[in-house]
């Protein structure tokens, strides 16, 4: 099944008034809503008022990392939230980032895929209702069971960029959720989701603004790339994508401390590779590429291009084409 996603919360509305537009979404042709967690909402309050808001709807975390939440607690959440809504929950987890996990939450970001692994097979017993005594390589657990055991159990994605995260993705998981990348990328990526065998999903959060102006998507396309792309784990997958020569002056002039000379020196034709963006009807067709690729789940995330955000999650939507 093609299905279709939208990052929620959207910007520009108080996350209490967003009601409407989220019983409207399943009627506009989206399937799925997909939380992330930065520096905004956490991964899973938004997708609990959904829950409720517009119930035909897949929730689902882009990401829940797995360090600044110990086992039990991630799994606590994971369960209330497939309890809240049966049959229609994917939990997505990753590593996050060293920014996030230890210059925002003093935690160390220490040995990243093991700790991915052994948070998927933990999370995979106790999501079940095992009761869990178990040294893992990078965590304990002794005597843990879930008091609120969700039937089903949710779905298991890991969030992945390299080939050993995306083949611990098919290994350990139901899939994998991707970033930043382009419709050419898509092939490079995911063959070491898919040699664990058939049946993987692929999910993609694909940044996409709406908007003809094409000094102002170029302009909001460099400002969030040079965020992402200058975090260790996000240059380390552009330069195994074979981008690292394109990339060089942009990377130079960041850790020389020159923001708005990483900024200029990201060319036009990366920025238009990574970022959807143009009329809406030319954001639906590029996002077909990513579908035509091999992308089973686009996760449209809108940068805000002014006006009433709304208007471009309605331009955007399969009905609306």
């Amino acid at each position: 099944m093609q299905r279709y996603g939208i990052t929620v919360p959207v910007d520009g509305i108080p996350l209490a008034g967003q009601r409407d537009l989220f019983a409207e979404l399943p009627d506009l042709g989206y399937t799925d809503v997909w939380s992330s967690e930065v520096d905004g909402a956490d991964a899973f309050t938004p997708l609990v008022l959904a829950s409720a808001w517009a119930p035909a709807l897949r929730l689902g975390t882009a990401i829940a990392p797995v360090f600044t939440r110990g086992p039990a607690t991630l799994a606590q959440c994971a369960a209330s939230l497939a309890a809240a809504a049966p049959g229609r929950v994917a939990i997505g987890i990753g590593a996050s980032s060293d920014v996030i996990v230890e210059r925002w939450n003093g935690l160390p970001f220490d040995r990243p895929l093991p700790r991915v692994r052994d948070t998927a097979r933990f999370l995979r017993a106790a999501l079940a209702g095992e009761k869990v005594t178990q040294r893992y390589e990078t965590f304990a657990v002794d005597g843990f069971r879930l008091g609120l055991v969700p039937d089903p159990p949710p779905k298991l994605l890991v969030a992945a960029l390299r080939p050993g995260m995306l083949r611990l993705a098919g290994r350990e998981s139901d899939g994998a959720i991707l970033n930043w990348l382009a419709p050419g990328d898509v092939a490079t990526v995911t063959p070491y989701v898919h040699q664990a065998g058939p049946g993987r999903e692929i999910a993609a959060r694909i940044f996409v603004a709406a908007t003809g102006d094409l000094e102002q998507a170029r302009g909001l396309g460099r400002r969030a790339l040079a965020a992402y792309l200058n975090v260790p784990v996000y240059k380390a997958f552009h330069q195994w994508l074979g981008r690292g020569e394109r990339l060089a002056p942009m990377w130079a002039a960041w850790e020389r401390g020159d923001r708005r000379g990483a900024l200029a020196a990201l060319a036009d034709d990366v920025v238009d590779e990574l970022l959807v963006h143009g009329p809406p009807e030319a954001c639906r067709e590029r996002l077909a590429e990513y579908a035509e690729a091999g992308v089973h789940t686009p996760i449209l995330a809108l940068l805000p291009v002014g006006g009433d955000i709304r208007d471009s999650v309605r331009a955007l939507a399969p009905a609306a084409g």
